[in-house]
């Protein structure tokens, strides 16, 4: 997995949980995954990109799942995934192993899951068919940098990675080395989709507008009170988007208030009467 090196540990542990459970959907116990190195002792060494052993939640029994994460259709594909099962299985002969290989690449998916000369096989997950609402839905932060690799069922890019720049910012609040990681992390596989661009505009402008003292950041943030939630948050979008009318169109106002166009530009109307009214009694 390309920049895997300057991600954390945890994180990748993290990540991996999150690529097991939700999409793999496999019964383990979350919290004993455990990141296993994968270090050969080849002359050219190789390493599968991530190694975990996991715990079953059913029958407490414990595996191994192996996890290659590919950005392109290469044609050795499926003999490097038989060297890596070999390897493995030297190395822990006596564990039931599972591979499988992910692939995020930007073209259509063209590689076998196995090789037919020796019966062997592994099973392959294709990011790009899956939709996004499936990560966006757990609201977690490794589920949303995961779901910039999905399919967004024709939903502008610029909403869905406005959506996860934000419920970054409000899941990571209280560690903002917590979210330098995630949002590294969202750049990371953001290239992988022609992204990259897009991800440092929309930070930028939510930067720009200081995402911490919007109204509407406040009223989510207050989680705790079931009743009324739902109108403190839209009262909260609306006095935001009232702030940045004038400042941006009133599709990205939109976008970024999570309001209908149609109430955005009602509420341009508004302002722009209010001010003629202004310069007509001045």
């Amino acid at each position: 997995m390309a920049d895997k090196d300057i991600i954390s540990k945890s994180l990748i542990e993290r990540l991996a949980t999150c690529l097991i459970t939700q999409l793999l959907r496999l019964d383990i116990v979350p919290d004993l995954v455990e990141l296993l190195s994968t270090e050969s002792h080849r002359v050219e060494d190789r390493r599968a990109d991530i190694l975990v052993r996991v715990q079953s939640a059913t029958d407490h029994s414990t595996c191994l799942l192996h996890l290659e994460i590919q950005n392109d259709n290469h044609p050795q594909m499926p003999l490097r995934m038989l060297r890596y099962y070999t390897d493995i299985r030297l190395r822990w002969p006596d564990e039931p192993l599972q591979q499988y290989l992910v692939y995020i690449g930007r073209k259509k998916l063209t590689m076998p899951d196995g090789v037919a000369a020796f019966n062997y096989q592994y099973q392959i997950i294709d990011m790009c068919t899956i939709d996004c609402a499936l990560l966006l839905g757990e609201d977690t932060p490794d589920a949303l940098v995961l779901a910039i690799l999905c399919d967004f069922k024709g939903r502008p890019a610029e909403d869905i990675i406005a959506y996860i720049i934000r419920r970054l910012y409000e899941l990571t609040q209280d560690n903002e080395s917590d979210f330098r990681r995630y949002f590294h992390m969202l750049e990371i596989l953001g290239k992988n989709r022609n992204l990259s661009e897009k991800i440092q505009e929309t930070r930028q402008m939510l930067t720009d507008f200081n995402i911490e003292e919007l109204p509407s950041y406040q009223y989510v943030l207050e989680r705790g009170m079931e009743r009324g939630i739902k109108t403190g948050v839209k009262k909260g979008m609306q006095q935001t988007a009232a702030q940045l009318i004038g400042k941006l169109d009133d599709q990205e106002i939109a976008n970024i208030c999570q309001l209908p166009l149609t109430e955005v530009q009602a509420l341009h109307a508004q302002t722009t009467i209010s001010a003629h009214s202004i310069r007509a009694s001045s």
